[in-house]
């Protein structure tokens, strides 16, 4: 909680912007070369403490991994970064913080035991395949409810590859971009949208099926 207050007591949050990222992406690719490691480490671990703690700032986060270390280590970094800040997260609601998330979040928790009762992990698969619902959100609700650690740390690493690929990739082309919304673009969301929505209809689709055939 003090890391929390002390980011918006300092408003740290200026330094996590479009234009900020720009500005470092001319600057920092040299030192980076010069201690590639370090640089690395250094990005993971900051990566998965503002995820743990529900920080804003994962889009820009995830932009800076494309501009600053190209698309396959970008990919591979924030890949394994933002799952295991995710689920550190997850942990952080479920065993701490369950009273306030359960009382600001009440509606969204009902909705996603609801989700997760009709389907569930394929549940949460969507949700992280269309990247409309707040990152920090999903991690805190789905630490409320009966879902193991596990499980979401594997469904949220594999959902989030495709969002994250996506990302990265306009990360290397950092000097085109005027704001982060021109990543999500509405023909990228609805693609996003369908390919998320694809487990789901796939899991009906053989549900269907397979009583169909038991009836026969």
């Amino acid at each position: 909680m003090l890391v929390v207050g002390a980011y918006f007591a300092l408003d740290l949050g200026e330094f996590i912007t479009l234009e900020k990222l720009k500005e470092l992406a001319g600057v920092l690719p040299q030192t980076i070369q010069q201690k590639p490691v370090l640089s690395a480490l250094v990005f993971f671990a900051v990566y998965v403490v503002m995820a743990a703690i529900s920080l804003p700032g994962a889009a820009i986060m995830t932009l800076a991994a494309g501009a600053l270390f190209g698309l396959g280590w970008g990919l591979l970094l924030v890949s394994f970064a933002s799952s295991i800040g995710a689920t550190l997260a997850f942990l952080v609601a479920r065993t701490l913080l369950g009273a306030q998330v359960s009382q600001r979040f009440g509606a969204q928790l009902q909705a996603v035991n609801a989700g997760l009762e009709r389907e569930g992990n394929f549940y949460l698969f969507s949700i992280r395949m269309v990247p409309l619902f707040p990152f920090f959100l999903v991690n805190l609700v789905m630490g409320l409810t009966s879902m193991r650690v596990l499980p979401f740390y594997m469904v949220s690493q594999v959902g989030m590859l495709a969002g994250t690929l996506v990302f990265v990739f306009a990360g290397t082309e950092i000097a085109k971009l005027d704001s982060v919304s021109d990543v999500l673009n509405p023909g990228l969301m609805l693609a996003l949208s369908l390919l998320g929505l694809f487990p789901l209809l796939a899991k009906r689709i053989l549900k269907i099926l397979s009583s169909r055939r038991a009836r026969t």
